[in-house]
């Protein structure tokens, strides 16, 4: 048997970030890569040959590579994708197995800046690239805030500890469908004030904000709005004058589904109305030049260091959703609803501490989110 190692998705993260020269084949099913893949990976529809004992598939497309660039296999689940790196060892390569596969992939991450006009304070953006989840870190003064946590509190503590800050709060935008939210866990951490729009849906205990409610951090203002619609207690963040963290309310090509957990159709209609006129009478009457930071991306974030993001007028412009009534994007909005994310009912049990969160999260969270109504 050919020699190859395994890498973990945290190493290669970093060799990924740091610029190394390494190359990822996925030898799923194009059905199963359709959805979500690793940036830049190229592709071999191997699944069944490797399985058959074939690696002609394989061999077809790395035929002209180069066998001094270390080659990462990749699977669904950490299995196949040994076969597929046992195979690139025996056509020269310097081989690795993913382990876990894609399901492993799912809580890889990586940061971006996002870039504000002078004076604006630090907003970072840590990206599941393997989930599409955003969260975002705000600093200023020695303080930090921490909006939408999906990653371990751990990872919020280094990056505000590398900033020599001080996390004061955390907020959710909403009770989320398709990660686990991490925010009560940060809270318990570091002592911070954990901020969540007020409803009756949780079971524990958190600070509920008003509409127009203002939270300083350092010497910025992080001002709380009541955006509906995605679901009823959905809140955008605006940071100072310069961004807003619209969650899962306006993406920068789509808004939000109105549809998860809705008790019937008329409901999903109520809330795409909610929808329309936080978006028409709110957001869309802020500076067009705001950057819009969403909470989700429905593609694979790449390791270039560059904020998913977009200026008011752009997402406004992409969103198409002006020049409709309210009654028309209520209707053309469910017309386009995508399949519902994986899991997502247990999901949300956990962040309404109905249920208590297993201790391994990736297979819930395994795939992609579906929380978005992309525009066409």
């Amino acid at each position: 048997m050919s020699d190859f190692q395994e890498i973990t998705s945290a190493e290669l993260c970093k060799d990924l970030e740091a610029g190394k020269p390494v190359r990822v084949l996925d030898v799923r099913g194009a059905g199963d890569r359709s959805e979500w893949w690793i940036p830049g990976s190229a592709h071999a529809e191997a699944h069944d040959a490797l399985r058959a004992g074939d690696k002609s598939p394989v061999e077809a497309v790395v035929r002209d590579w180069p066998r001094d660039v270390p080659v990462v296999a990749v699977c669904g689940q950490g299995n196949t994708s040994k076969l597929a790196a046992q195979a690139l060892a025996s056509m020269g390569f310097d081989a690795y197995s993913l382990v876990g596969g894609m399901k492993g992939w799912s809580e890889a991450w990586n940061t971006a800046s996002v870039k504000l006009p002078a004076g604006a304070p630090e907003i970072l953006q840590v990206r599941r690239t393997g989930k599409g989840c955003l969260s975002y870190m705000i600093v200023s003064s020695g303080e930090a805030a921490v909006v939408d946590a999906c990653l371990p509190a751990q990872v919020y503590e280094e990056l505000a500890a590398a900033r020599k800050a001080r996390i004061i709060a955390v907020f959710d935008t909403h009770v989320h469908a398709d990660h686990v939210s991490r925010a009560r866990a940060l809270g318990a951490r570091t002592g911070a004030r954990y901020f969540l729009p007020p409803q009756d849906r949780v079971k524990y205990p958190f600070t509920a904000l008003a509409d127009g409610q203002e939270i300083p951090v350092g010497k910025t203002i992080i001002r709380a709005m009541h955006t509906p619609g995605h679901t009823y207690e959905s809140y955008s963040y605006m940071v100072g004058s310069a961004a807003v963290l619209t969650g899962d309310t306006l993406f920068v090509k789509g808004v939000g589904r109105p549809d998860l957990k809705a008790a019937s159709g008329d409901e999903s209609r109520e809330r795409a109305k909610l929808l329309y006129r936080s978006l028409t009478a709110r957001l869309f009457q802020l500076d067009p030049s705001v950057v819009v930071l969403p909470g989700h991306t429905s593609e694979p974030i790449p390791f270039d260091g560059v904020a998913h993001a977009a200026t008011m007028a752009e997402a406004r412009s992409a969103s198409r959703v002006e020049g409709q009534g309210e009654e028309a994007f209520a209707t053309g909005l469910l017309a386009h609803i995508p399949a519902d994310p994986p899991n997502h009912m247990l999901i949300v049990q956990i962040n309404e501490g109905v249920l208590e969160a297993p201790p391994d999260l990736s297979p819930l969270e395994a795939g992609a989110n579906r929380c978005a109504v992309q525009s066409s």
